[in-house]
């Protein structure tokens, strides 16, 4: 795995790469809605099984993800980038600087935003739009209990696993399911797709497009 510090060079590579990616917005038939791809550091980690966890604080760079909490009516309990739904007149990083501070209690501003990723049309009706932040090292979060179950520092050297990205057939498509493999479980698209574009984009310069991977079943509602 490649490793990767949180630093000013990693924000100068990504912002650079994200530049000169040619974004693809998609057509906004269902209910528009934006993400939070916030890079910080790993922190002590060791929150998800299977990764390693820091004796002393990790400045490896990471990225900020959610369980989405398990009274919710829609995905409870699923992976997340803090997101939601945009509101009327609102741009893609309102949106995503709101939730974060609404979810997570992470307040940024625009001058954290970096660029963003493609727009990926959910099974669910929504058309994500994913929104990369630099949000710098040592950075505090507290999870909203109403929202958000628990928080997690990825390392982005778990990114590059040999075995990511998962992809399987299921019968109701002829697109194959990604999952991405993070320590011991795996994460499933949506989120895995946006994880796996960020991957092959900010880490990599790949200009890799997701849109044609399929979401497993239980995503589809």
């Amino acid at each position: 795995m490649t490793e990767f510090q949180c630093d000013s060079g990693l924000r100068a590579l990504v912002r650079e790469r994200l530049r000169t990616f040619d974004t693809r917005r998609e057509v906004m038939v269902g209910k528009g809605s934006a993400v939070a791809l916030a890079i910080t550091d790993a922190g002590h980690g060791g929150n998800v099984p299977g990764l390693a966890k820091h004796s002393a604080w990790s400045n490896d760079a990471a990225i900020i993800m959610t369980r989405r909490a398990s009274h919710l009516r829609s995905h409870a309990g699923q992976w997340a980038f803090p997101g939601g739904r945009m509101d009327e007149g609102e741009r893609p990083e309102e949106t995503a600087l709101r939730e974060m501070r609404e979810e997570i209690h992470l307040d940024l501003g625009m001058a954290h935003v970096i660029g963003r990723l493609d727009d990926f049309e959910t099974r669910s009706g929504y058309v994500m739009t994913p929104v990369v932040f630099w949000a710098g090292p040592q950075r505090s979060m507290k999870a909203n209990p109403h929202e958000v179950a628990s928080i997690h520092r990825i390392p982005l050297a778990e990114l590059t696993r040999a075995d990511a990205p998962l992809l399987t057939q299921i019968p109701e498509s002829e697109q194959p399911v990604l999952r991405m493999p993070i320590g011991e479980s795996w994460i499933a698209a949506p989120t895995a797709a946006l994880l796996y574009q960020f991957r092959e984009v900010c880490l990599f310069g790949r200009a890799t497009r997701v849109s044609h991977f399929e979401q497993p079943y239980f995503a589809w509602r």
